[in-house]
């Protein structure tokens, strides 16, 4: 098992769903041919792919923020709203299907604002950007909330 799951992972976790399904459906399969360890380590894979997800979206939202505080009169603006209104979009269906995930992303905004600051533009259109606040200047329920 653990060698299809090496070499072929959607070969294995077809033949790997065929046989949990027919285990909830109350059928006796054999154990040894389910692949315990990988199972698992797949099924925490989705959860920190979900996680990184919402981190890069919102890590990209609060740039973006950033970019237009920094430079409201930038050509780019209506661009980079743009952007931000669509990653809103991704992050709060993301979150809908997770209470856990938004809970978890509210607690790492000061983080993930570190990275949105490290990765900012310094300079837009000739002009240099201006200090950044030191902490995260928004709650998630802000940086998800639609523009006016």
């Amino acid at each position: 098992m653990a060698d299809l799951h090496e070499d072929d992972v959607v070969a294995w976790s077809g033949q790997q769903s065929a046989l949990l399904r027919r285990r909830a459906a109350g059928e006796l399969v054999n154990d040894a041919e389910l692949d315990w360890p990988n199972i698992a380590e797949e099924i925490e894979d989705v959860g920190n792919e979900q996680r990184n997800a919402v981190e890069a979206l919102l890590t990209n939202i609060m740039q973006h923020r950033l970019h237009i505080d920094a430079w409201p009169q930038a050509q780019a603006v209506p661009h980079w709203q743009h952007e931000i209104d669509g990653w809103r979009v991704q992050v709060r269906r993301r979150l809908r299907r997770s209470p856990k995930l938004a809970s978890d992303m509210a607690k790492e905004l000061a983080e993930l604002y570190r990275d949105a600051v490290a990765s900012t533009y310094r300079v837009v259109e000739g002009q240099a950007r201006p200090p950044m606040p030191a902490e995260c200047p928004w709650t998630l329920d802000e940086l998800l909330a639609e523009e006016p």
